[in-house]
């Protein structure tokens, strides 16, 4: 966005997301200010840029919710989508250096570019940047892509940052020796909390949802939604509370065996348990 008019003397523009004013006449002209003069502080151009600044805020963070969204549950997305959406900056932001996978599962690329005729650009595992135009590509969820460790090494090789946690994404893997009717995992059970108030705070700013007497991430995990859920007390209640055991269900309820709990699933409720849980109160002289 270029530079605009504000009164006499002055114009002001967005820059690196900040207001910025500078002077169009005396010594100082063409001069980027260290701050905005008081005088323009509610300027109509001023305030216009700040609404303006707050909707790109907004438009960055929708699309790195959008992108995360597509990572958790690894949902195909249309190649020409992501290629449609590449120009703005804030799409670009968040699926630069995403891993993605086309055709062929084991063929894992990290996301770098893409072409106004629908191609990709991705840096493979050799190092090499190639182009992909399958019909649709899936941002996998970490614990689903084969030889994680080695993908992250290569990762902090090419110095890889991603704004949708996706690489360095805590995962857990489902232990094969589950007892066949138990429905419940109480590793994070127990913290203890000064109040539900507190523990449903917690819960919202990690970015899970309370409803009832629970904090709940919802996926899809092998094409079905199935929701974990971690008991943190009834609503309005005032006296100190624990995080209580981990437990899933379909989308009619059904509390799922931990058997039948999908690898996404189990990984991402055991995510949101220990998140909660890692907010206790711990008593003096207590190991953490």
């Amino acid at each position: 966005m270029g530079w605009l008019s504000a009164g006499d003397g002055y114009e002001v523009a967005l820059v690196e997301g900040r207001i910025a004013a500078r002077a169009t006449s005396g010594r100082s002209a063409g001069r980027q200010l260290k701050s905005l003069p008081r005088t323009l502080k509610d300027h109509p151009e001023v305030d216009r840029l700040r609404r303006f600044a707050e909707w790109l805020d907004r438009h960055a963070a929708a699309c790195v919710a959008q992108a995360d969204a597509w990572m958790v549950s690894s949902l195909p997305v249309p190649t020409g989508l992501l290629a449609r959406v590449w120009p703005d900056e804030a799409w670009q932001s968040a699926l630069r250096d995403l891993a993605v996978v086309g055709d062929d599962p084991d063929e894992v690329g990290f996301l770098r570019g893409a072409t106004e005729a629908g191609e990709l650009q991705v840096v493979n595992l050799d190092g090499e940047t190639v182009r992909m135009a399958p019909r649709t590509v899936t941002l996998p969820h970490p614990v689903l892509l084969p030889d994680l460790d080695d993908l992250r090494e290569f990762a902090a090789e090419l110095g890889i940052a991603q704004r949708v946690e996706q690489i360095h994404r805590a995962v857990w893997r489902r232990p094969a020796d589950l007892d066949a009717e138990s429905t419940e995992v109480r590793e994070f059970a127990g913290g203890s909390f000064r109040s539900r108030f507190a523990l449903a705070a917690r819960a919202s700013s990690l970015g899970y949802r309370v409803s009832g007497g629970y904090a709940t991430t919802r996926v899809r995990d092998g094409g079905h939604a199935v929701e974990g859920c971690v008991w943190i007390g009834e609503p309005y209640w005032e006296d100190t509370v624990e995080t209580g055991g981990l437990t899933w269900q379909d989308r009619d309820g059904r509390a799922l065996p931990l058997r039948e709990v999908g690898p996404v699933a189990w990984s991402e409720g055991m995510r949101m348990a220990a998140a909660l849980y890692a907010g206790r109160e711990i008593e003096k002289g207590k190991n953490a």
